[in-house]
């Protein structure tokens, strides 16, 4: 194998990839990145045999052939010559050469032959969505993914076509239990058959990184158990979560009558410097509402005591409610409207927080004992 690359194509296409390879490998050449040079392609390929991604760039081919070298030393080496560089990729005698300018390395190689690859499968469903439009799935529901192994089903967004408001939707869904955060937009066509799959965190966090980089449209594909994002000449296929997410619906509040609206960058910011002295582990405050006025307070017996106090638009009978710091914090930050929109039932039940901005998200708060 013998090529030049732009180092910027070379670099691009590296970067969609290369970030799929796990660190810590039992299995060497996974590790490696496939390299396949062919035509006027170079094809990259890495996974962790849960999650495959692919990439091309164009390239000056004089010897076809492949072979695969580390991920993250290649990376590393690209990353470093000069933008805009030739590189050249020269295989022989079991080393990759390559070479830009005065810069020469020499990297370890394993067979092309041993490169494991996740086996394909028909996909029932196909459609294309705009990228903005799934970028923005992503980013109003990731946040409240769960972390916690022994709940896998939560690990994920769960994304289905569901009826809307006003009609159908394609709808993704995160939860941890303490919290929850749903985001939908118009169903594109070919949507209607996605009755429900969960899209692993790992494959969340890579489709939203091919996203910076995507045309206006995006192709998905998906099946019982894995799912197919087509950006560009880059492919990324992960399996699915195999489990049932749970009736999301339940939870979201119906009936909440006690409805506080609040400027979101005051009690944002609000929020932030009374939980300085709160216990880290639980990163609970009181909120207090009582005619036009908010009290937040933190109480800890270590750290110490904070309040402050906020104008706000609440006219219902007085009370008291306890929230996770953080999960208000994570929410106000998704919220692109000026004001807040908090509808409160009583201390013991879930807040539901919307977005006059952007009708189509939803947010679940659970309250703490405070």
């Amino acid at each position: 194998m013998k090529l030049t690359i732009d180092r910027n194509a070379l670099m691009r296409a590296l970067s969609h990839v290369q970030a799929v390879v796990e660190r810590r490998n039992t299995i060497p050449i996974l590790s490696n990145i496939l390299m396949v040079a062919e035509g006027d392609k170079l094809s990259l390929t890495a996974t962790d045999l849960d999650i495959e991604a692919t990439d091309a760039a164009t390239a000056q081919v004089k010897k076809a052939g492949s072979v695969t070298a580390p991920a993250q030393t290649l990376f590393d080496v690209v990353r470093k010559l000069p933008e805009g560089s030739d590189v050249t990729l020269d295989l022989g005698e079991g080393r990759l050469s390559i070479s830009s300018g005065r810069a020469r390395f020499a990297l370890p190689t394993l067979p092309a032959a041993d490169f494991q690859t996740m086996a394909r499968e028909a996909a029932p469903i196909k459609f294309e969505i705009k990228a903005a439009e799934l970028r923005r799935l992503i980013d109003k529901t990731r946040f409240a993914i769960s972390t916690e192994e022994t709940r896998y089903y939560l690990n994920g967004i769960y994304l289905h076509h569901a009826k809307g408001a006003k009609g159908a939707v394609l709808r993704a869904v995160a939860t941890d239990g303490h919290r929850l955060a749903l985001a939908e937009t118009e169903a594109p066509k070919g949507a209607e058959m996605l009755k429900g799959i969960i899209v692993p965190r790992k494959a969340v966090g890579e489709i939203r990184r091919l996203l910076d980089d995507a045309p206006e449209t995006v192709a998905v594909e998906a099946s019982d158990s894995k799912i197919v994002v087509r950006i560009g000449d880059a492919v990324l296929t992960s399996k699915l979560i195999d489990g049932s997410f749970p009736d999301y619906q339940r939870v979201i509040p119906k009936d909440n009558g006690r409805i506080l609206t609040i400027d979101n960058k005051l009690f944002k910011e609000a929020v932030d410097r009374v939980a300085t002295v709160s216990a880290e582990r639980s990163r609970s405050l009181k909120l207090a509402l009582a005619g036009g006025k908010l009290t937040i307070t933190v109480t800890h017996s270590e750290s110490g005591q904070g309040t402050e106090e906020l104008e706000a638009n609440y006219d219902s009978e007085a009370m008291e409610i306890g929230f996770n710091a953080k999960y208000l914090l994570d929410v106000a930050s998704q919220i692109e409207a000026e004001d807040a929109y908090i509808a409160l039932g009583d201390a013991s039940s879930p807040a539901l927080v919307t977005d006059t901005k952007d009708a189509g998200t939803q947010y679940v708060l659970m309250p703490l004992r405070v």
